[in-house]
């Protein structure tokens, strides 16, 4: 009995990976996939469909608001990655940045509803953000780095323009988060990718406070109620998950978000 559950885990296990090759022979590009309302849906519930998962992650990219939060556009290469034509470096180039504009993420919003309506109470939804610090180390960057030495030395050189775009960048990560709660998301896991290539003192002055005395203290103050950090922090790949309090069948919620 345990070899024919394992066998047909194992096909399930196939028939999504070769429907998400398909998608993905389909629509090549990840900005596609992950930023049209129908392809977001339907690589999402693939795991849940399959295997009735007690969550369903919401299929983003922590760069996907940057051109509506930012005001900066950005393209995704085969070998590159990330790339962003105009990184921000200085005064004159934080004059480019503006309040986000979540009207231009109504694909996100859109998703999270359709997806909380798919799984009901038998499973929670998942949206996420990046972290402000490792947001910023693309927007200074270009793109992505293995030294981080352009920001690392931004904080040196121009601490008063880090010290600007982080809480650009937070103020309008939090206004996301609140946006992805309002239309379904029982939580939000909040990506510090980066976090840990900073030094520990270093990261008490560039990446925590920009997460935990800024964006929760801000999102506190809101009507989600209280917001309760994991201890799950600044590992090497730094992840912080946040819970919320889900916006309908309260005492339904399937499974704590941790």
């Amino acid at each position: 009995m345990g070899m024919n559950i394992m066998g047909l885990q194992m096909d399930l296990l196939n028939g999504e990976k070769l429907m998400l090759l398909k998608l993905t022979e389909k629509y090549p590009s990840l900005r596609e996939r992950s930023e049209t309302t129908y392809l977001i849906v339907k690589i999402s519930l693939q795991p849940w469909e399959a295997f009735r998962t007690d969550r369903v992650i919401i299929f983003s990219d922590i760069l996907t608001p940057l051109p509506a939060a930012f005001g900066v556009p950005f393209d995704i290469e085969e070998v590159r990655g990330p790339v962003i034509q105009s990184p921000i470096r200085d005064e004159d180039a934080l004059k480019e940045l503006h309040p986000i504009d979540l009207e231009k993420l109504n694909s996100v919003g859109e998703s999270l509803k359709i997806l909380r309506n798919e799984v009901g109470d038998k499973a929670a939804v998942l949206g996420f953000v990046g972290a402000p610090w490792t947001i910023a180390t693309y927007i200074v960057k270009g793109g992505t780095t293995r030294t981080y030495t352009t920001i690392k030395s931004m904080y040196h050189t121009s601490p008063y323009v880090l010290e600007t775009l982080l809480s650009h960048i937070t103020e309008a990560i939090t206004d996301y988060v609140i946006y992805q709660v309002k239309y379904g998301a029982h939580c939000i896991q909040i990506f510090d990718s980066w976090g840990g290539e900073l030094p520990p003192h270093m990261r008490e002055h560039w990446s925590k406070p920009y997460i935990k005395q800024s964006l929760i203290m801000k999102l506190e103050q809101t009507s989600l109620g209280k917001l309760t950090p994991s201890t799950k922090a600044y590992k090497v790949r730094a992840k912080v998950i946040e819970k919320s309090q889900p916006q309908q069948s309260p005492n339904k919620l399937p499974t704590p978000c941790n």
